[in-house]
């Protein structure tokens, strides 16, 4: 039954609705029409297809109201349930077809909850995946309360119109009033409590403990308004539990106009006169009318064009001797209609084929603009490749053709232009309200291009350029040392209406083009180059050759090896120091060589070792040594991308005796 409820609940939320959208549907249905056949004349055959998202479609319980009412978008809800109902049922289906539902991790579209006890909780989780390609998932969660206490209603009933759904049931939370007339201003609801000892709040009237029934008198929103109204009950412990009702009220039937202007001619309005004749001039192309509704509930319409109540609607005018009607139709709250006629006759038409101003940009009109005179001339850069050209007509009755194109009178109009070095003839040919033509005649004369492909400036960083720039010098040189691994250029063309092009770009326009460009390997050269094409379209290149050094070996360490005190040390007590050892592998001590250096260990002129032990200055070959005398040298190798190594140090001789020596 609940869930017959939760659907009804939502027709009746709905059903206020309705009256008002029946109006809004006539309003719009013109634009609506007008919408489809621009989209079947543009086509739907590449239109994308929208992807429906992943949520649930409905959600109801068999038992208590599901609050907030269910929409897929919100995802939390409350259910509570009276003291003496401990099972109801969750039942949820999704919005596309074939999503799988889960209710508390278990699939299913319906599971059965118990509460087992008054005052018992319990949070349901419901998870709605998608099983398209794009998967995802939402998650939803409802919360089930089992009152502690009879706090229910017992009764429930109102002063006018009909409470829904009917008959009351104690388990339902939300109810509305429907059929109540526009005229009604106010409703009196009655409430009985199932238990006289708890605290029943009926909107601002508060029935004590103690007290059965009571009542309030709720003052309603204007006609077509719902008006929400709350019912609390209160146990003595303090449990509670939140009726609500809905009060709609019916829609008001005026559809009367309060007033009627009109820009031109002369209307004598009346509300209780719906048709109307108006005079205007032959030059009056349009008018705007401003109707406003008696009742600000009804809506209108100006010739089929939704329009507010006060606000102006522009009509245009059929030709001169010709009526054109306007209709204002009224629609009243309640959907019923009435008709306001504007008969607009438009007078005969003149013979003024005048041009009351000619105007263009950029450039000036040569000579100066008279009605009469109809030759001018206008000189133009080469980089202007179009002239706007506007005509105001002295009659607005007439008409105006740019270069055979209609122009409104005023409106400008963009002429594109032959190239440059010749000249475009443009013609204006304005047409009396009779028929009767005259044309001005524009000369657009555009410069020829420039052929200047000189740059200004060209600089680089770091480096200099070789020989130093000169614009009639296409080819240099930079030379860079070995760790600089990229090179920044700037360069300005001497006419921004040139191009670059190259490793540098700048469009017409703008002057000046830079890039930082990556240099090839230490002692590989880098070729640049920049082209400039002049607007003429004659090009020069000049080409930049950035010369890196090559990479430079370390010097040799400066000083031997030494073994460290712990390796240094031979059979005879006392004698250490003496390059004697019985360690097979000894620790030798160097200098710190320089930054970005390794130490290398060399025996004999073998590497035996590359880079620093642990200990800091210490080299320690990683194999054991035989006895025997040996030569010990160091060398560096930078750690750059050639990896260059030193010379050797000078050498250490080392004798290495791992026997011990004999007793006398």
């Amino acid at each position: 039954m609940m869930g017959l409820t939760l659907h009804a609940s939502r027709e009746r939320d709905y059903y206020p609705m309705i009256m008002r959208t029946v109006t809004a549907v006539r309003q719009y249905l013109t634009a609506v029409v007008l919408i489809l056949l621009g989209l079947l004349a543009s086509g739907c055959g590449d239109a994308p297809t929208a992807t429906e998202p992943v949520e649930l479609g409905n959600l109801s319980v068999s038992a208590g109201t599901l609050r907030p009412s269910f929409a897929p978008a919100t995802t939390d809800y409350t259910v509570q349930l009276a003291s003496d109902v401990s099972i109801m049922t969750i039942t949820a289906s999704p919005r596309v077809d074939g999503d799988i539902i889960r209710i508390d991790n278990q699939q299913t579209t319906s599971r059965t909850i118990t509460l087992d006890s008054p005052g018992v909780e319990k949070s349901v989780s419901i998870v709605v995946t998608g099983t398209d390609a794009g998967g995802g998932s939402k998650s939803y969660t409802v919360l089930v309360k089992r009152d502690v206490e009879d706090n229910s209603l017992q009764a429930l009933s109102v002063s006018s119109g009909t409470l829904a759904p009917a008959p009351f049931d104690k388990d339902t939370l939300d109810y509305t009033v429907n059929d109540v007339g526009p005229s009604v201003t106010s409703v009196t609801i009655s409430a009985t409590k199932s238990d006289p000892n708890s605290v029943m709040q009926i909107s601002s009237v508060t029935v004590p403990a103690g007290t059965a029934s009571g009542q309030a008198t709720v003052q309603l929103s204007g006609t077509g308004s719902a008006t929400p109204v709350s019912i609390d009950i209160t146990r003595p412990s303090g449990s509670k539990k939140a009726y609500r009702v809905t009060i709609n009220r019916g829609a008001s039937g005026n559809n009367n106009l309060r007033g009627l202007t009109i820009s031109q001619g002369t209307l004598n309005f009346r509300a209780s006169t719906t048709s109307y004749t108006v005079n205007v001039a032959s030059n009056v192309t349009n008018v705007t009318v401003r109707p406003t509704v008696a009742d600000a509930t009804a809506n209108m319409t100006v010739n089929g064009r939704a329009t507010d109540s006060g606000q102006a609607q522009t009509i245009t005018l059929n030709g001169t001797g010709s009526t054109t009607v306007i209709n204002i139709t009224v629609i009243a709250q309640n959907g019923t209609q009435r008709i306001y006629s504007l008969n607009v006759i438009r007078a005969a038409l003149g013979g003024n084929n005048n041009l009351r101003s000619l105007a263009v940009s950029p450039g000036t009109l040569a000579p100066a603009f008279r009605t009469n005179r109809t030759g001018y001339s206008v000189s133009l850069g080469s980089n202007i490749d179009n002239l706007t050209v506007t005509a105001t007509l002295q009659d607005a009755g007439a008409t105006v053709m740019i270069n055979g194109q209609g122009a409104g009178s005023g409106q400008s109009r963009p002429i594109p232009l032959e190239p440059p070095g010749s000249t475009t003839e443009i013609d204006i040919t304005v047409v009396a309200p009779n028929g009767n033509p005259r044309t001005y005649q524009i000369d657009a004369i555009r410069e020829a291009l420039g052929g200047n492909n000189n740059l200004s400036t060209l600089t680089v960083s770091p480096g200099t350029l070789a020989p130093a720039f000169s614009a009639n010098t296409m080819e240099y040189t930079v030379n860079v040392g070995t760790v600089v691994t990229s090179i920044h250029v700037s360069a300005t063309k001497v006419d921004a209406n040139a191009v670059m092009s190259g490793d540098l770009s700048a469009g017409t326009g703008v002057a000046t083009g830079q890039a930082t460009i990556p240099l090839n390997g230490a002692g590989i050269s880098t070729p640049l180059s920049v082209t400039v094409t002049a607007p003429n379209s004659s090009p020069k290149t000049y080409s930049i050759n950035v010369n890196r050094a090559a990479p430079t070996a370390p010097p040799a360490p400066a000083s031997a090896p030494d073994l460290t005190p712990e390796s240094d040390s031979g059979f005879n007590p006392g004698q250490d120091a003496d390059n004697i050892t019985n360690d097979l592998t000894p620790s030798f001590t160097v200098a710190q060589p320089e930054a970005g250096e390794t130490p290398n260990l060399y025996i004999d002129g073998v590497k035996v070792k590359e880079g620093f032990d642990e200990r800091t200055n210490t080299l320690t070959p990683t194999n054991p040594l035989p006895s025997g005398e040996y030569d010990i040298t160091v060398t560096s190798t930078v750690t750059n991308a050639a990896g260059l190594e030193s010379l050797p140090s000078p050498s250490l001789n080392v004798h290495i005796d791992n026997v011990a020596p004999g007793f006398p």
